[in-house]
């Protein structure tokens, strides 16, 4: 078979890019070196509960075109992210608001918490900060820091906050409303029936193998001689850096680890989909509890503990670590892409960025209208 393209990767970025080139008229085969698609936001049924696999995925955004265009692909319900955090057996609300500092300091009014929040900032000192717990510090005063950013964030990163630069930390909102909503963004909610349908339907049925690794996948259609698959472009949403065979050296990630447990005969136990644990002391970072995603009403539940680690080559790449010593690095590697003839780089691994689902979607059709000029 001919192909005009080759989309190595089964997720969002590339099952997008897939579905509007077909449209256009183009012909595309993917693959993936997972069994399954949609990458690190595929969902996977147990006890009739979707169970996000791979992290908790909220789909939120702004983008009144990506909002339109996913709704083509499933019905999204209601869902409201609104996350709580446990310090020290206490229940904070988050984002950071009016719930969370009258829990903390017994305030009523915005210019109570203001003020408190002034007078921890003011009396540190903190004219130039030097490192992330700096930063933190100078934005938001010593108990929001210590009780509800320090652990966490040294568990994310694997490192003490003074280790890590500032600019990691360039704001952090406080919200003076009594107001649990998470994002701001007008549009949220999650499929219903999960992920993984609502990839499957945006592939519809471009023809994807699953289960094998670009190179292998290179290796043996070239040992088909005559008869191989030939393609005139590939899009390539793996890791640049192994893409390239890490020739500068290895960029950087976090990995996570996953904790999943069937708890049977319990039909509720934490009463919220993501419950965060910001003491240093806890080795996990979160749990979550799959079916609020979707209002579950079943007798069970599954839930899941999350583990940040360090990663190394073979690990699953979760975040890019976007220092400026791994941006640098990056910045080599992408000019070695542009010079890849008929190769693009899409996605969260292929352009080393960190991406909502929303702007993995809203790239993806920004590569499709450059391709398509």
């Amino acid at each position: 078979m001919k192909y005009d393209y080759l989309i190595v990767g089964a997720g969002l970025f590339g099952a997008v890019f897939a579905r509007e080139m077909q449209k256009a008229g183009k012909s595309c085969f993917v693959i993936d070196r997972r069994n399954v698609v949609a990458g690190n936001v595929y969902t996977e049924e147990r006890a009739g509960i979707q169970v996000h696999k791979y992290g908790a995925h909220i789909f939120h955004t702004a983008n009144k075109r990506v909002w339109e265009y996913i709704q083509q692909f499933a019905e999204f319900n209601h869902y409201i992210n609104s996350p709580v955090a446990v310090y020290k057996e206490q229940l904070y609300n988050l984002p950071f608001n009016m719930n969370t500092f009258s829990k903390m300091w017994g305030v009523k009014t915005p210019a109570e918490a203001k003020a408190k929040i002034a007078e921890q900032i003011d009396g540190l000192h903190i004219v130039e900060p030097q490192n992330l717990e700096e930063q933190a510090l100078s934005l938001v005063g010593t108990d929001v820091y210590e009780k509800l950013i320090k652990g966490y964030t040294e568990k994310q990163w694997g490192r003490d906050c003074r280790e890590l630069p500032a600019f990691i930390i360039k704001r952090l909102p406080l919200r003076f409303v009594y107001d649990n909503n998470y994002f701001t963004d007008p549009y949220q909610g999650i499929p219903k029936g999960g992920y993984t349908k609502l990839v499957e339907k945006i592939l519809g049925d471009i023809p994807v193998r699953l289960g094998i690794a670009y190179k292998d996948f290179q290796k043996e259609n070239a040992g088909r001689g005559a008869e191989a698959d030939t393609f005139g472009k590939v899009l390539y949403t793996g890791m640049i850096d192994e893409y390239f065979d890490y020739s500068f050296g290895e960029l950087q990630y976090r990995s996570l680890r996953f904790e999943e447990e069937l708890l049977t005969g319990c039909d509720n136990y934490q009463g919220n989909a993501v419950v965060n644990y910001t003491e240093r002391e806890v080795p996990y970072t979160r749990i979550i509890e799959h079916k609020h995603f979707e209002f579950g009403t079943q007798p069970d539940t599954v839930i899941t503990k999350e583990y940040p680690a360090e990663w190394k080559r073979g690990d699953e790449p979760y975040y890019p670590i976007n220092n400026e010593q791994n941006n640098a690095l990056y910045a080599r590697y992408a000019a070695l892409a542009q010079k890849e003839k008929n190769v693009l780089f899409g996605g969260r691994l292929g352009q080393y960025s960190y991406y909502d689902m929303d702007k993995v979607i809203a790239a993806a059709l920004d590569m499709v209208q450059t391709e398509l000029r």
